[in-house]
């Protein structure tokens, strides 16, 4: 089983957000695509952004996001940076 579940990695992703404003993250398969986004970084070469003690990279990818040092972003917000 996965820990943290998907809906406290949503709750996390979405804390940010104004009241009355649209959810960056609406569903599972959005949290899935950034993890996986990022595990191919770090294993194409990127630092961990956590402590890894052996961690695979998926595991390191969802441990960035719970603790808020990688973001999703939307479409809109990527293409402004």
């Amino acid at each position: 089983m996965l820990h943290p579940s998907y809906s406290d990695l949503m709750a996390v992703v979405n804390s940010e957000v104004e009241p009355g404003e649209q959810p960056v993250v609406q569903s599972r398969y959005s949290i899935v695509l950034a993890t996986a986004k990022r595990a191919r970084q770090i294993i194409s070469g990127d630092k961990p952004l956590v402590p890894e003690r052996n961690k695979k990279a998926l595991s390191a990818a969802v441990d960035e996001l719970y603790s808020g040092k990688v973001k999703i972003v939307n479409d809109e917000e990527a293409v402004e940076e």
